[in-house]
């Protein structure tokens, strides 16, 4: 086994991927998120250091579907270092409306069955840059689908538990477009990506509209944004504000969604609170 300094560098662009991709390195490499616990990726604007890190990096690891904006750039000065987009081949869930033209939802991380296809094409990257882990890779590849699997039937078997009627999921942005398809709910949200996060009187007035006619009793943001204006939408249609969601970004070690796995489950227990606690 190569020492820590020798050990190949994979950079990911942002948290939750580093540690999807952890687990299927294991021991063999060097895993590091460019962005740092609680930042918000969608307008991340690389350090002089991040391109020098990147420079010396063996892979870069990227979620694709126009989050990362600002990837493009900050990869096209270091044509050497080999890149995969973890998206790839997989067909996404497009954002409704004209003005979105069929943009895709980049946050397909969010179901834990397509999180599967992040796996498998983390294992064919890092095999191209160790071939000799390749059984180590293949694997934990493996190990990590079948957690993945497990959270598919817990979150399943959580969610059940909200009647079909009331499942509406609204948070401030609409990063739970894969999680809601998987699990029967409607979504609404303040803004679709964090990129566009301007609350027009438009979208704020839409939002009230679904909450009130369909009697939605808790609202949601993200941890990476300012909930202020999804608490503005709570005082006025009386819905709870259940929390903050931990989507574009893990938690610290010590917080309530340190790993990806621990997210999801974060999650889906504010939803449960939220709909169980405000049963009408």
């Amino acid at each position: 086994m190569p020492s820590e300094n020798k050990k190949p560098l994979v950079l990911t662009t942002f948290t939750v991927l580093a540690d999807i991709a952890s687990n299927i390195s294991g021991d063999r490499l060097n895993i590091q998120s460019i962005t740092k616990p609680g930042a918000e990726i969608h307008g991340y604007q690389p350090t002089p250091s991040d391109l020098v890190r990147a420079s010396q990096a063996n892979l870069i690891i990227e979620n694709g579907l126009g989050l990362e904006l600002w990837a493009r750039k900050f990869t096209s000065s270091l044509r050497e270092v080999p890149r995969v987009v973890l998206t790839d081949g997989m067909t996404p869930i497009f954002i409704e409306g004209d003005f979105y033209n069929g943009k895709p939802n980049p946050h397909a991380w969010m179901s834990p069955k397509r999180a599967m296809h992040y796996v498998d094409n983390l294992v064919t990257a890092f095999i191209s840059i160790d071939p000799e882990g390749k059984q180590n890779y293949i694997s934990n590849g493996e190990t990590y689908k079948n957690k993945l699997s497990v959270l598919d039937s817990d979150l399943k078997r959580a969610l059940n538990q909200i009647p079909v009627e009331k499942r509406i999921l609204v948070s401030c942005e609409g990063a739970l477009s894969y999680l809601a398809d998987d699990y029967g709910f409607k979504e609404a949200y303040l803004w679709p990506v964090n990129a566009e996060s301007q609350v027009t009187p438009r979208r704020m007035k839409s939002l009230i509209n679904i909450i009130l006619e369909n009697e939605v009793p808790v609202v949601f943001c993200e941890s990476t944004v300012s909930e202020k204006p999804q608490l503005e939408v709570a005082r006025i249609t009386n819905a709870t504000f259940g929390g903050k969601f931990f989507v574009d970004s893990l938690s610290s070690i010590d917080g309530p969604a340190p790993t990806f796995l621990e997210m999801q489950r974060h999650n889906v227990r504010l939803i449960l609170k939220g709909f169980l606690s405000n049963k009408s």
